[in-house]
C-alpha cells in the first residue's frame, strides 16, 4: 500500500446470547500504519473519540463482541474506497441519527453502517437496523 493510499473494510461480530442470530457491523479506513474503526455502540460517548453514539476507536479494530470473534465481510480500494472513506470520516457532522439509538427497528449499529455505505453493498439479514437507512432514502 502507498504512502496515499486508503481501504476500507467491512466486519461484523454475533451478538451474544438470545441475539446470537445477529450480527454488528463496523467500518475499518486504513491508511498507511494508521486504522481507525467506525462504529455506532448502544450507549453513547462510551470511549475512544465519539459523537454521541458514533464511535472512533471504541475498540481494537478486528476485536469481536464478548467472546464472538470478528469476521470480515468486503473490502473497498482505490477511488471507490477514497470516497467511502471521506463519507465515514465525515459522519460524526453528517449522519443524522447521531444522538439516537434503537436496538430494533433503529437506527442502531447496522444502520450507520448502512448509511455510511449507500447502495455499495448491501448488509445480510443479519445485520438487523440496516433497512432503517434504507427506508429513508425511499
Amino acid at each position: 500500500m502507498t504512502a496515499d493510499a486508503v481501504t476500507v473494510e467491512l466486519w461484523a461480530a454475533r451478538l451474544p446470547g438470545p441475539f446470537r442470530f445477529a450480527e454488528h457491523c463496523w467500518l475499518l479506513v486504513r491508511r498507511s500504519d494508521q486504522c481507525d474503526r467506525w462504529e455506532v455502540w448502544q450507549n453513547a460517548d462510551a470511549g475512544g473519540e465519539s459523537w454521541g453514539h458514533v464511535h472512533r476507536n471504541l475498540m481494537a479494530p478486528t476485536a469481536g463482541i464478548r467472546n464472538h470473534l470478528a469476521y470480515g465481510l468486503h473490502r473497498w480500494c482505490d477511488e471507490e474506497a477514497d470516497q467511502l472513506a471521506r463519507r465515514i470520516e465525515t459522519a460524526p457532522h453528517a449522519y443524522p441519527w447521531c444522538h439516537t439509538y434503537r436496538y430494533v427497528p433503529g437506527p442502531n449499529s447496522n444502520t450507520f453502517v448502512q448509511w455510511c455505505l449507500e447502495e455499495r453493498y448491501r448488509l445480510r439479514w443479519r445485520s438487523v437496523g440496516a433497512g432503517y437507512a434504507r427506508r429513508r432514502w425511499s
